[in-house]
């Protein structure tokens, strides 16, 4: 048989190099439970190890079965499966629970080897075993804690994942599956850590998210056509995690990993934002209201200074004629007309100075819209909010940017009149390399090419007679767009209508 020649040349090597006493005293030293038995199973020898493991002595061992090891509790279909790999003359491993002679129960991980004689026949069996008893305890105990830990995780109402040093998940709980359903087709831990990044002007845009630095923060995660966002209470931590292959056994190597842990704070902020808004939409009122001031004593001055120059030439044409009474009487209205003018004047109310801090143009819209239910509904026009779910923040005066797409909103409802079969408006964020784009488009009958720059200039407008503005809007969103390094542009909707788009840079420009 194939396997007479290997135990010729070992038996040539001891005779040759090993006395046969020392390698009798090697097997009965070694530290491993070893048994030599017949093809009955009936116990030839066993050694120090093998008398220490079972608790008897080698007489009382000697001629005994080895199932008189056994605990008469391992499943008959192990046995079977034992001795149909012996009769094929293969080796055998696996666990028997076995029982010392005072009767304790202990695993053994056993392998028996058929041992083949001159003849190529099997002659005798070979067993050798260890007491796996505390190592078998060990490794329950372990799967028993991976698996409450992961139960615990799982069921807990935060969402938390662990990622690789690339980004990837590699362990989560139900709580972050479900957010996959917020953030459309990103990694929602992506989503997260990029709003955290985000939190600050600019949100530090650009960093390597593989540092895996620890953060800790509220973030807003905005859902296209959903009537409100959804904020949480995000925390990361980077962990060291052992290396798993054999290589690293020695050299303690490590991979870093970082834990993210997300907790669902929506319907405290709801509670909190309606009281926000409420505040804010009061705010805006007087600002709106203020700034209605400011527009019609413009518009009452701008039309009063075309008289007065008229008046102004015509005293310079009587005093050219010599008709100097005449002319000094109208001189004299006129100082008192421009004493007036400027009494009106001091009459516009003054901006306030607010100072500028981070903004989510998100959150600027979500107010705008909010604040313009009333009126959308009145005059049944359907939204379609597209967001970005993370923006970067810019630096701005937020009351100040709220005006600016508060016009524009009112510009896109007024588009819409009551006679068009389609009225809807579209919102839509995007995240640019240096700056934050706005889209309001409505399905109005749009601006000409020719009147779009004209369209910018103070108290110009295509309404009709009666409207109740005066065609300050577009000057207004474009001064402050301006002021905050912006700008706004008038183009052709993709589906008809007119798209007005706001570009604000993510750097301080505000003044």
């Amino acid at each position: 048989m194939s396997n007479t020649r290997p135990n010729a040349n070992l038996r040539t090597i001891l005779n040759a190099d090993l006395p046969a006493e020392l390698y009798a005293e090697a097997v009965g030293q070694a530290d491993v439970a070893i048994s030599i038995t017949d093809l009955k199973a009936n116990i030839l020898y066993a050694n120090q190890a093998f008398e220490r493991a079972t608790g008897y002595g080698a007489e009382e061992l000697r001629g005994k079965n080895q199932s008189m090891l056994s605990n008469h509790t391992t499943p008959r279909l192990v046995y079977e499966t034992l001795w149909a790999r012996l009769a094929m003359g293969k080796a055998w491993s696996g666990r028997l629970l076995n029982q010392r002679k005072d009767g304790t129960p202990y695993l053994a991980d056993l392998t028996i080897t058929p041992v083949h004689g001159p003849d190529g026949e099997v002659h005798h069996y070979l067993g050798m075993h260890r007491d796996v008893t505390d190592m078998h305890q060990l490794e329950q105990r372990s799967r028993n804690q991976k698996q409450l830990i992961e139960s615990v995780v799982d069921m807990a109402p935060m969402a938390i994942a662990l990622l690789d040093e690339t980004g990837k998940v590699i362990l989560d709980n139900q709580a972050y599956k479900k957010l996959v359903t917020d953030v459309g087709s990103r990694e929602p831990a992506e989503v997260l850590i990029e709003a955290l990044e985000n939190q600050g002007a600019g949100g530090g845009r650009g960093n390597d998210r593989r540092k895996f630095l620890r953060r800790e923060g509220e973030v807003r995660i905005e859902r296209p056509n959903r009537p409100e966002p959804r904020w949480f209470s995000v925390s990361t931590l980077p962990l060291d995690v052992a290396q798993e292959s054999a290589d690293a056994f020695f050299g303690a190597a490590t991979r870093r990993c970082l834990l993210l842990v997300a907790v669902d704070i929506t319907p405290l902020r709801i509670e909190q934002e309606k009281a926000r808004t409420a505040a804010l939409k009061a705010l805006l009122a007087e600002e709106e209201h203020a700034s209605a001031l400011r527009e019609s004593l413009s518009a009452t001055l701008y039309r009063l200074e075309e008289p007065m120059n008229l008046i102004a030439s015509a005293v310079g044409r009587l005093r050219a004629r010599g008709e100097g009474a005449v002319s000094g009487a109208l001189e004299q209205a006129l100082g008192l007309g421009r004493e007036t003018l400027d009494d009106l004047r001091r009459l516009i109310p003054l901006e306030g100075q607010e100072a500028s801090t981070s903004v989510n143009l998100n959150e600027v819209l979500r107010d705008v819209l909010s604040i313009s239910t009333p009126r959308l509904l009145a005059a049944g026009i359907t939204v379609e909010w597209q967001p970005a779910p993370v923006l970067p923040n810019v630096i701005g005066r937020p009351l100040q940017l709220r005006t600016l797409f508060k016009a524009l909103m009112d510009n896109a409802i007024d588009a819409l009149d009551g006679k068009r079969a389609v009225r809807e408006i579209k919102l839509v964020t995007l995240p640019c390399a240096d700056c934050v784009q706005v889209m309001v488009d409505d399905s109005g009958p749009g601006v000409a090419p020719e009147l779009r720059l004209k369209a910018f200039e103070p108290f110009f407008t295509t309404r009709k007679s009666g409207s109740r503005h005066m065609g300050t809007g577009l000057p207004r969103a474009q001064q402050i767009a301006a002021e905050h390094g912006g700008g706004v542009e008038l183009l052709d909707a993709p589906g008809g209508g007119c798209r007005v788009r706001v570009d604000l840079p993510l750097g301080s420009h505000a003044e």
